[in-house]
């Protein structure tokens, strides 16, 4: 009866937050990286940057960058041709552009392009020690401007 309790706790707890992020998106808001909560799971493993993989980058980050009010969300999933590499895609409020890329001891690369053919920006960065894989810092890179920007990714917890 505890566990069932406990159970019933958790899914209340967790439907304000996931509705709220939900319609956030379809309204096109990508809130500051500073209004999301920590969604690290003291329970669960906790690989160090040096331990993250292609798999540990699948699912939704939101970035902050420097000098933007807004920010954006990344979606990536597993690359159809890359095996340890990710694919998906970047929301800057009413635009999206493709990306791809990978994590290898703990250094972040992804491409991104608007066309789908050429490289309009590149993400590096560094998987934060002690985030247990789920916070990168690091600069994204405008190819059309060569203007460089700090980024922070934070991973958002699953959505069922």
């Amino acid at each position: 009866m505890k566990a069932f309790i406990t159970l019933i706790l958790i899914a209340a707890s967790a439907y304000p937050a996931s509705a709220r992020a939900e319609n956030d998106l379809k309204n096109g808001a990508i809130p500051p990286v500073s209004a999301t909560r920590s969604t690290t799971n003291p329970t669960s493993s906790c690989p160090s940057g040096m331990e993250m993989t292609h798999q540990h980058l699948q699912g939704v980050w939101r970035a902050q960058l420097d000098g933007t009010a807004t920010g954006a969300l990344l979606r990536l999933g597993p690359h159809p041709e890359l095996g340890e590499s990710v694919r998906g895609s970047v929301q800057r409020a009413s635009t999206t552009a493709q990306v791809s890329g990978d994590v290898h001891e703990g250094e972040l690369t992804l491409e991104e392009s608007t066309d789908g053919q050429r490289i309009s920006a590149t993400w590096l960065g560094t998987v934060v020690e002690g985030s247990c894989a789920r916070e990168i810092r690091g600069t994204w890179h405008h190819a059309a401007t060569d203007t460089s920007t700090p980024f922070v990714l934070q991973k958002q917890p699953a959505w069922h």
